[in-house]
């Protein structure tokens, strides 16, 4: 068998018309090609698309606004880029509670990633700076820290629980030391004590 023969244009404009679903007419031609083979696209083999067209909708109440309320991301209230304060060195760590189950048996089915860990943990370098001047306010995914000389606006890597966090200022090393609880959804599942 002729390898030309098989990929004629005649033979490969016949597969085009047997793989179509629109119904044609059939002709007692189909011997004689229609077109040429440099004419045929992938596009032409298979069923005819139809072109479809959607609309977008606003789902504003008021056709003034230019953005949804939830579209804001959260702390961007605090966010005021003319404040002179500078801004302090940080360092973010995160915290795992691990048992030997987990060290020497690998039981509980937690790695060193961060996606297994409790806690993050937030050193943030104040010098010159009293614990009664720090100003400290901690959102679900924004921790906000003003002193008369620094302010720190940090948007955190995961949500957390902002009612579980703890905080100290080692006064020797200038460093206020922020725990916070990360809280995903499934937490109760892959963390529980028991």
């Amino acid at each position: 068998m002729d390898l030309d023969s098989v990929f004629s244009g005649s033979s490969l404009q016949s597969l085009a018309k047997l793989l179509r679903d629109a119904p044609e007419e059939d002709d007692d031609d189909d011997d004689v090609p229609r077109c040429s083979v440099g004419a045929m696209t992938p596009g032409s083999v298979g069923p005819v698309k139809k072109e479809t067209t959607s609309t977008f909708q606003v789902k504003s109440e008021n056709k003034k606004t230019i953005w949804n309320t939830e579209e804001v991301p959260e702390g961007s209230e605090f966010d005021d880029t003319w404040d002179p304060r500078e801004k302090p060195e940080y360092e973010i760590s995160f915290k795992q509670h691990v048992g030997t189950e987990d060290v020497f048996f690998g039981m509980t089915g937690k790695d060193p990633s961060t996606a297994c860990c409790e806690d993050i943990v937030i050193k943030i370098k104040l010098p010159e700076t009293k614990y009664s001047d720090i100003t400290l306010d901690i959102q679900d995914k924004v921790l906000d820290l003003r002193t008369p000389k620094n302010k720190l606006l940090l948007h955190l890597p995961y949500p957390v629980n902002s009612k579980e966090g703890r905080a100290r200022f080692l006064s020797e090393e200038e460093i206020l030391e922020v725990t916070l609880r990360v809280s995903r959804k499934l937490d109760f599942i892959n963390f529980s004590d028991g």
